[in-house]
């Protein structure tokens, strides 16, 4: 009788919240769960801690030190590295967080919580009396990650801009215009300088025409074919068109086309182009190849493929179901490796997992946050058919499994 009154005690008290514990820690069950789950995973601990005014204390700087052969003249990246980790987490989930507030569903709570977080932290972040202010004025690197909050706005208006009181609007375009003292490297860094800018349009403010006429005519004569653009003059093996070149034309053309009449087209033409080779190269496993340089920006090198998802301009030889699938193993494979992580869920310098050999010198924990510009597919709502499309092998898995897939083409211009 003891023993079954204790077990009849321990399924009315114990049992339940073991249940619960169980129900918290089960797997994603759809493909939007994995990569609504894996952003705010990313996101939280920058975000959290900018709002609470402590993410200059609590947030790691790893980076490579200053005696290694191949530091230069880089430099101790620290006095960068929390703008960093806020433009970046803010460019990549800026899509997430401009859907319609909603409190009722789990991914509805995931973004208002992060939403309420990066308004309080860009609050903090302009705040000259807070722990936790991050001046645009420090340095050349702050170019770059003013450009990436820029255009992160730029893909919120209405949420996360709108959101923000008049007097961090105003800081905000104060600390923009600081960065016009950089003179840009003659390469991807142009867009950063035409990135403010058209920022600073589309928010009413006055802008700089010419910070933006030459960087994307610059870019156009860069332009090698077959949706590439060079990085410079030369053509280089990585990443760079995903991680800066064309989302940042598509976003700056989109405020200031009106400059640059049929160039729109042009790009996102080349974008799509540029979208359909990214989904070729995803294997039949989910990996993507490990080439070029900033390779522990993990899956930024899937930023375009998910910006022509987002703008429902996907090649026609790949289904949403299939893209879909396909970023999702991508995802699973980066952010599932054992490393990836550290103790208190700060992202740690790697291609898949800790790996600290492959961080550049001029990256720190703060540059790893531009993975969240794969995710920008979260903006399309959960009732978008490219969540609801059945999922699809993708290209390299029917190409390998001896299946009908489509031939490959390249575009004219």
């Amino acid at each position: 009788m003891k023993k079954l009154l204790i077990a009849a005690l321990a399924a009315a008290f114990i049992l339940p919240g073991a249940a619960a514990r169980k129900k918290q820690a089960e797997p994603p069950k759809t493909d939007r769960e994995v990569w609504a789950k894996t952003a705010y995973r990313i996101a939280y601990p920058v975000l959290s801690n900018l709002a609470a005014g402590t993410l200059h204390r609590n947030m790691p700087v790893e980076q490579r030190g200053p005696s290694h052969p191949e530091y230069g003249s880089y430099g101790d990246r620290t006095k960068y590295a929390y703008l960093e980790a806020l433009g970046r987490t803010i460019c990549g989930i800026a899509p997430w967080l401009e859907l319609p507030v909603d409190t009722t569903t789990k991914d509805g709570k995931m973004r208002k919580e992060l939403l309420d977080l990066s308004i309080k932290g860009l609050t903090n972040a302009m705040d000259t009396a807070s722990a936790d202010y991050i001046s645009f004025a420090v340095g050349y690197q702050a170019l770059v990650d003013a450009a990436h909050l820029a255009q992160g706005l730029m893909r919120a208006p209405k949420n996360l801009w709108g959101g923000l009181d008049k007097a961090t609007q105003q800081r905000i375009v104060y600390e923009m215009k600081q960065t016009r003292k950089v003179r840009p490297n003659v390469s991807n860094w142009l867009m950063f300088t035409a990135q403010i800018e058209a920022f600073l349009r589309s928010v009413g403010e006055e802008y700089d025409q010419v910070r933006v006429d030459y960087p994307v005519r610059q870019m156009d004569k860069w332009y090698k074919g077959d949706g590439v653009y060079g990085d410079g003059e030369p053509f280089h093996w990585d990443y760079y068109n995903s991680f800066v070149i064309q989302p940042m034309l598509i976003d700056v053309l989109s405020v200031m086309g009106d400059g640059f009449p049929g160039m729109r087209k042009r790009v996102l033409d080349r974008a799509a182009r540029y979208a359909e080779v990214t989904e070729r190269m995803i294997s039949p496993e989910g990996t993507i190849p490990p080439i070029g340089r900033s390779l522990q920006y993990r899956t930024a090198a899937l930023q375009v493929l998910s910006q022509m998802a987002l703008m429902d301009r996907l090649p026609k030889s790949v289904s949403k179901g299939q893209v879909r699938s396909a970023m999702t193993a991508v995802i699973r494979n980066f952010f599932g490796q054992p490393g990836t992580f550290d103790e208190n869920g700060w992202l740690r310098i790697g291609f898949c997992g800790a790996q600290p050999e492959i961080g550049e010198a001029y990256t720190c924990t703060g540059s790893l946050y531009l993975c969240t510009t794969g995710f920008l597919a979260l903006g399309l709502p959960e009732d978008d058919p490219f969540w609801t499309a059945p999922a699809e092998k993708w290209t390299s898995q029917k190409a390998w499994s001896g299946e009908k897939f489509p031939q490959d083409h390249s575009i004219a211009n």
